[in-house]
C-alpha cells in the first residue's frame, strides 16, 4: 500500500492559462481543494467554472494576484488558509520573459521584472507555505522551471535562464532543510511548450514547430506524477522533453 498522503489543499500560482490552468484541473481531479491565482481574474473564473462543470463536487477558490507584490501574496495566502486550510501542495507556474533577451538589447527594467517573477516571488511564497506544511508534517512544492536552467539555451535569454536556475537552487535548499518535516520540492524543467508564453519570443514559432512541442497537459501530467509519488520519495529536478517523432509520418 502506498504511503502517499491524502489530497489536501493545493495553491496553483500562474493558473490564468497554460501549465498552471492544466495543473489546477489535474489536481482537482485528484481530490485536492484547489486555490488558483494569477493576474487575469476573468481567466481564473472561466477555469474554475469549467472545472466545476466537469467535477461538480470540486472545492475551488479564485484569487487574482500579482505575485510580485509581496503584500498581496501575503494576504492571498492568509485568505486561502482561512478558506480552505493550510496549503499542502504549492505549484509555482508563473513565469516571465521578454522579447529583448540578449545582452545586446536587454532592457534592465524588464530584466528586473523577470527576476522578480521567476526567482524572488517563488522564494517568498515558499516562505509563506512552509509553516503550515510543518504543522501538518508534510507538503509538496513544485516549481515549473525550464530546460534553459539545465543546459545553455541562447534563445531563452540570459535573464530567463539565470532566474530559472534559481528555482533549482530553491528546490535543493527546501529539500536539504525541510525534509525533516516531511516537505519535499521538485523543479520541473520542460522543453518547449505550446502555450501563449511563446508570444514573448522575438520570433514566434509557427504551427509546424508547435506540433513537436510539449503541451500544457503534458507538463500537468508530470506535476501529477510527482504529487502522486509516495510521501518519502523526492525528485529534486526533473527534465521533460517531447519524443522527436518523424514529422513526415
Amino acid at each position: 500500500m502506498s504511503d502517499a498522503k491524502a489530497p489536501g489543499v493545493a495553491w496553483v500560482i500562474g493558473a490564468s492559462s497554460g501549465v498552471g490552468a492544466a495543473t489546477a484541473r489535474a489536481l482537482a481531479e485528484r481530490g485536492f481543494s484547489v486555490a488558483v491565482s494569477g493576474r487575469r481574474e476573468d481567466n481564473l473564473r472561466t477555469l474554475t467554472t469549467s472545472i466545476r462543470e466537469a467535477l461538480p463536487g470540486a472545492t475551488l477558490a479564485t484569487h487574482a494576484l500579482d505575485i510580485t507584490d509581496p503584500g498581496a501574496a501575503l494576504e492571498t495566502h492568509r485568505r486561502i488558509a482561512a478558506e480552505l486550510g493550510d496549503v499542502t501542495c504549492l505549484i509555482y507556474a508563473a513565469g516571465l520573459n521578454a522579447p529583448k533577451r540578449y545582452l545586446a538589447d536587454m532592457d534592465h527594467m524588464e530584466t528586473a521584472a523577470i527576476f522578480a517573477t521567476n526567482a524572488v516571488a517563488p522564494s517568498q511564497v515558499t516562505q509563506l507555505v512552509l509553516p503550515g506544511m510543518r504543522s501538518t508534517k508534510g507538503g509538496t512544492i513544485i516549481y515549473i522551471s525550464s530546460i534553459a536552467a539545465w543546459r545553455h539555451a541562447p534563445a531563452a535569454g540570459v535573464a530567463y535562464s539565470a532566474s530559472k536556475k534559481a528555482m533549482s537552487t530553491l528546490a535543493e535548499h527546501v529539500n536539504s532543510t525541510e525534509s525533516v518535516h516531511g516537505i519535499r520540492a521538485t523543479s520541473i524543467l520542460p522543453g518547449d511548450i505550446d502555450t501563449e508564453f511563446l508570444s514573448m519570443r522575438p520570433e514566434v514559432p509557427d504551427s509546424a514547430a508547435r506540433r513537436s512541442m510539449l503541451t500544457a497537459e503534458d507538463v500537468a501530467a508530470t506535476v501529477a506524477m510527482v504529487v502522486d509519488l509516495p510521501a518519502h520519495v523526492c525528485i529534486d529536478e526533473l527534465v521533460v522533453t517531447p519524443v522527436k517523432r518523424d514529422q513526415a509520418t
